[in-house]
């Protein structure tokens, strides 16, 4: 169906002519306002300069396209994906399009930010919206040379005819479309007539990154940078009482050592002088006698499950009395490690701060926040501080965070030098922001065989649960649930990772469904779909839906052939929402000389239209297998304050020869689309445990499930 669009913005908001070297046009505007209906643009493009652009299409004579992508490109495939929406509505043949990342624009961008799974969804109006207005005021500046009414025009792989047969390139009109006023009517394609959303388009980096092109922070170097690397405490908590660079200054290529803070910065002409350099440094450090290990956290988070200290989230019904009259109630905990993000490209950036400027280049994903922290330490005006974003090299979540960005601008700023900060690999375990320690206590009243109470506790180190989250399934399907949390102080700094908060949610209550279908004798997907039909009947205050969930389950269990796998293959099963997407998971486990192993995984997904499917199947598989990783072996382990893993020596990732084949299904859907580098991780822990369970008998509560197979198999 044909969707319009009126839009209210003027010619000066939306179009610019500059002079480019080739002859062409520039478009642009504000994209999460100008492209909302009947809003005006407050700014005036006219006035800005070629950076200025929140993102743009620039049109050669030639005909080829130039896209601007303005999110940050962290390996979710937005650079490919959103400038595939503005050329499906500019109606551009793709080889003719060429890509190009955005630097931060903190005056036209609302949201150029990678996380959350979010860019696609909230870009998905607005950038059509660009490619949709633009193509029409093309087709207006040919009907002007034509003579004929627009209406009679329209365009093909960017041609524009007429009914009369008379035909003109895009590049042919560029110089007449910019004189023009902006149509306030545009109207965008029916899904059905799509040529570019929902094919196969391959990263438009690919090419690049697979003959070692230069487009990751670690690549960018100017002329005149210094290296930058730093000694940091060893433990969370720790103070520098003292330092020694006498050795560090007599490394060949270091260039300057100094404290800022409770760091020890070494500057050389070189990584690997300026790595020596810290090795060779001598640091005394405040004692470490009061500081937590992982087990006084475990300890107090236990106490903390049961204490006064929870506070209500959610509270449906009254939980207390049906426990008090069930006929039985059921309760398990369930445990997840602190876990590094594990980026393949360790945390880095580069900075160069004079008295009038900040220049600012790396992986980020959240520039804006960043640019602002750094304008705060330095003391100055946000408008000094200039950042361009280059391909990151993993995320997770671990680069919402800036922290490295402003060490790095204030290391330059004392060196008055251009500064790129590294950090190894031992520096990056051992300096992040970890996944949070967290255990769930789940209970359930039981009375004639049927559920009629929820009651979820959780205790967790600098993150909690929120009221969001306590309205996920089963929230709207039991009558009395109920949902309580309380956070444990550290020293040991959390954040955002992959999923944040339902990473290991999900695999707590998804895993205790299966454990409530065991005792109520019922199949576990029976089960989930009977929960789900009354979620159907109650909607309120649930943003997730019970019908699409119904329908990932479905589609699941039909791939899988539930309940019929072939002999010696055992299933579990999962399925959550999250990133405002529905996916159902079956894992299929065997056993190898008696220990289990996940061999296929199939995976169904309701997460919209589905832009560039190649990509989305990649953001499905690459997240399943993140989960099964960090499911089975993952675990960063403290000991008084101090990580215990600085590298992959000590620290257990999954290994291709353990990962799955993963089959993917999505829902055919008209509906916008949701979030996909993240939804798909959830789920997966609890269908590997479900899984297990069913071929050994064992059911595994706490992760890494590795660990504690070993201590049952010691055991026995």
């Amino acid at each position: 169906m044909e969707t319009t669009n009126k839009i209210s913005f003027n010619r000066r908001s939306f179009i610019k002519t500059i002079g480019l070297s080739t002859g062409g046009l520039m478009i642009g505007f504000t994209l999460f306002e100008a492209c909302k209906p009947d809003s005006n643009v407050m700014i005036d493009l006219e006035t800005l300069n070629y950076k200025d652009f929140n993102a743009f299409i620039k049109i050669a004579e030639n005909g080829m396209v130039t896209i601007y992508s303005p999110n940050p490109e962290i390996g979710q495939g937005v650079k490919t994906s959103m400038p595939m929406l503005i050329a499906e509505e500019l109606d551009v043949p793709w080889e003719h399009v060429l890509v190009k990342q955005a630097d931060l624009d903190t005056k036209n961008f609302q949201r150029q930010v990678a996380g959350g799974s979010q860019s696609i969804r909230a870009s998905w109006m607005p950038l059509r919206q660009t490619g949709a207005t633009a193509r029409q005021i093309l087709i207006n500046a040919a009907a002007i040379k034509w003579g004929v009414n627009p209406s009679e025009c329209y365009t093909e792989e960017g041609i524009i005819k007429n009914s009369r047969g008379e035909k003109l390139s895009y590049g042919a009109v560029v110089s007449e479309a910019a004189l023009l006023e902006v149509p306030e009517n545009v109207k965008l394609k029916d899904p059905k007539d799509f040529k570019i959303i929902g094919k196969d388009i391959k990263n438009v980096d690919i090419d690049k990154i697979i003959s070692g092109k230069p487009l990751f922070g670690l690549d960018y170097k100017t002329e005149g940078m210094v290296y930058a690397v730093t000694l940091r405490p060893p433990a969370f908590g720790q103070k520098l009482v003292s330092f020694d660079d006498t050795e560090a200054r007599n490394v060949n290529g270091v260039t300057d050592v100094f404290q800022f803070g409770d760091k020890v910065a070494v500057l050389a002409t070189n990584t690997w002088a300026a790595m020596n350099g810290k090795k060779a440094l001598i640091a005394e450090w405040s004692s470490d006698e009061k500081l937590m290990s992982t087990e006084d956290h475990d300890m107090e988070l236990t106490k903390l499950l049961d204490s006064e200290s929870l506070k209500e989230v959610r509270s449906d019904g009254n939980i207390d009395r049906v426990k008090n009259t069930a006929d039985k109630v059921i309760e398990y905990t369930y445990e997840a490690p602190f876990l590094p993000h594990s980026c393949m490209e360790p945390m880095n950036f580069f900075a160069h701060v004079t008295d009038t400027n900040v220049e600012l280049v790396g992986p980020i994903q959240t520039p804006e926040g960043t640019a602002r922290q750094v304008a705060g330490m330095l003391k100055r005006d946000v408008e000094q501080v200039h950042l361009s974003l280059t391909r990151i090299g993993g995320g997770f979540g671990r680069r919402l965070i800036g922290d490295y960005v402003v060490e790095a601008a204030e290391i330059s700023n004392i060196s008055k030098k251009p500064v790129k900060l590294v950090y190894t690999r031992e520096d990056d375990m051992a300096g992040g922001f970890y996944r949070p320690i967290v255990k769930y206590k789940i209970s359930a009243a039981i009375k004639n065989s049927k559920l009629v109470g929820y009651h979820l506790k959780e205790t967790a180190v600098g993150s909690s649960i929120n009221r969001s989250r306590a309205s996920y399934f089963p929230a709207g399907c039991v009558e009395n649930y109920k949902v309580e949390a309380a956070q444990l102080p550290s020293e040991i700094t959390t954040g955002p990772w992959r999923a944040p908060v339902c990473n290991f949610l999900a695999t707590a209550e998804q895993t205790f469904i299966d454990e409530l279908a065991e005792e109520l004798n019922q199949d576990p997907v029976a089960l989930r779909l009977e929960l789900l039909e009354k979620g159907k009947k109650n909607k309120a205050d649930l943003e997730w839906s019970p019908e699409r969930m119904i329908g990932v389950i479905k589609l699941a269990a039909e791939k899988s052939n539930w309940g019929n796998a072939k002999e010696g293959v055992y299933q579990g099963f999962s399925a959550y929402y999250s990133h405002n997407s529905h996916v159902a998971e079956v894992a299929e486990v065997v056993l190898r000389d008696g220990k289990p192993v996940v061999t296929k995984v199939f995976c169904a997904v309701d997460c919209g239209v589905v832009v560039n499917p190649l990509g989305a199947k990649n953001q499905i598989e690459g997240g399943i297998i993140d989960g099964i990783g960090h499911a089975m072996y993952g675990e960063m382990r403290f000991l008084k304050g101090k990580p215990q893993s600085l590298n992959y020596d000590s620290y257990r990732l999954i290994r291709m020869m353990e990962t799955p084949v993963v089959e993917t299904y999505f829902v055919d859907s008209n509906e916008d689309p949701t979030g996909l580098g993240e939804p798909s991780l959830p789920p997966v822990g609890a269908a590997i445990a479900n899984a297990i369970k069913a071929a050994t008998g064992q059911r595994y509560r706490i992760q890494p499930y590795l660990k504690y197979m070993e201590q049952v198999s010691e055991i026995v």
